[in-house]
């Protein structure tokens, strides 16, 4: 081998000496006027996993607000089985908003759960049928402190005060009606035998005053105005009779009649029509 061919040889083992020492790859020249391609990135030239092997896609998440939490009931303060002057407080103010219409007994029972519940259902409150702080909070900013008269009601129930009944009621049998009272009487020779709530017809269809008597009965009756049932209708005058409302038992006062006297209380109606008969006096005043 001749010296300059020594020289070549020599200059190449050196060449590859130093690529092994860097371990570089040799950059390729562009050409002039030519682009270069750009230099793939590590994660184009990696293998895009499997579906199996890839993460679970997070849900998104939805804009604005998080919900609130539903409310949850607190400690119960009056309930089921409770008695004394709080559940009397508690009944007369439901009574106030056509939530209750037994009589104001002090006594937590039954009929007290499920006006409480319907109070709650209707606030958007824990369903629970009893009295936490929140609910009685809400009833009491929706009411007045109730007076000695609401504490003492017997509105479904007997009692022998005639105080504030028309003199017209006192004698014979008398359906006796106080439309500032909003009380019906049931009286039998001057002694009342039962006491409920009633609500009257608007200021377009008014209930008629005056003294009426029954002109006829009808245990399951549909009016055939307004299609509605009328149960136990006792008829007084023209096509005004009273009878059992179910919308009164569910909205109280905030609705009214077509002129009919309407009752909530269905056993109270009930035992009033069976007692009642045609001829008897309907007595209508203020």
């Amino acid at each position: 081998m001749g010296i300059a061919a020594r020289a070549r040889a020599a200059l190449a083992t050196v060449a590859v000496a130093a690529l092994l020492v860097t371990g570089c790859t040799p950059s390729r020249t562009a050409s002039p006027g030519a682009t270069a391609e750009p230099t793939a990135t590590a994660s184009a030239l990696s293998p895009s996993p499997s579906p199996s092997a890839s993460a679970p896609t997070p849900s998104p998440t939805p804009t604005g607000a998080t919900p609130s939490p539903r409310p949850t009931a607190g400690p119960a303060i009056l309930e089921r089985g409770d008695s004394g002057q709080q559940v009397r407080d508690l009944q007369a103010r439901l009574k106030q908003i056509g939530w209750f219409s037994g009589s104001v007994t002090g006594y937590y029972g039954d009929a007290t759960v499920t006006a409480v519940k319907g109070f709650q259902t209707k606030r958007g409150l824990p369903v629970t049928g009893a009295v936490d702080q929140t609910t009685q909070d809400r009833l009491r900013a929706m009411t007045h402190t109730p007076t000695a008269a609401e504490l003492a009601d017997s509105s479904s129930g007997r009692g022998t005060s005639t105080a504030g009944l028309d003199p017209r009621c006192l004698t014979g049998r008398a359906i006796c009606i106080s439309k500032s009272t909003r009380k019906l009487v049931w009286v039998v020779d001057g002694q009342p035998q039962l006491r409920m709530d009633v609500r009257f017809g608007s200021e377009l269809t008014p209930t008629r005053e005056g003294s009426f008597q029954v002109e006829w009965k009808s245990r399951d009756w549909v009016s055939t105005l307004y299609h509605t049932p009328m149960p136990y209708s006792m008829f007084f005058s023209g096509g005004q009779a009273v009878h059992y409302s179910s919308d009164f038992a569910a909205r109280g006062y905030n609705g009214s009649s077509h002129g009919c006297v309407n009752v909530r209380d269905y056993n109270g109606i009930a035992t009033l029509y069976s007692q009642v008969r045609v001829g008897d006096k309907v007595i209508v005043y203020r």
